[in-house]
């Protein structure tokens, strides 16, 4: 009985190891910043529709995720991580890294701006997503694999 514990016990632990680092892989950490940058799009979008009423706070979080996120995203594309994990990047990406990491840094820039002058309304921040939606679209045809 006792031996049945410990490889059940070494077994479960195997697992939640597994699990732990395909957690911190590249490709994971990459499209976890991704999907941020995409909520805090989406919050943004909501509120320039009317779909959701104004609220600074999440207008500031929104901006603050996308810089933290746009600064961190480019550290995320080693040599070895073109592929796996279902990534959606282009091998365009390890061609012209120095692009992409502009494309990123710009994307940072805007939400950066933005911040200092958090937009006050609905129609300020449907500008904002203009700026911030045009930056994303350029980079995502260039290094964005289409599916």
């Amino acid at each position: 009985m006792r031996l049945k514990s410990l490889a059940l016990g070494a077994v479960l632990g195997c697992l939640c190891l597994s699990a732990a680092v395909a957690q911190e892989e590249p490709q994971v950490v990459r499209q976890n910043l991704m999907k941020g940058i995409g909520q805090s799009m989406g919050a943004l979008g909501a509120i320039a529709k009317g779909e959701k009423p104004y609220d600074a706070a999440v207008v500031q979080t929104s901006l603050e995720t996308i810089s933290t996120n746009a600064k961190a995203f480019p550290d995320q594309f080693p040599e070895g991580s073109e592929t796996g994990m279902e990534s959606d990047a282009a091998p365009a990406i390890w061609e012209n890294m120095a692009d992409f990491e502009a494309k990123a840094e710009k994307l940072a820039t805007e939400a950066d701006t933005l911040l200092a002058a958090v937009p006050a309304d609905q129609a300020g921040v449907g500008a904002a997503l203009k700026t911030l939606g045009g930056t994303c679209g350029d980079c995502h045809q260039t290094y964005r694999l289409k599916r």
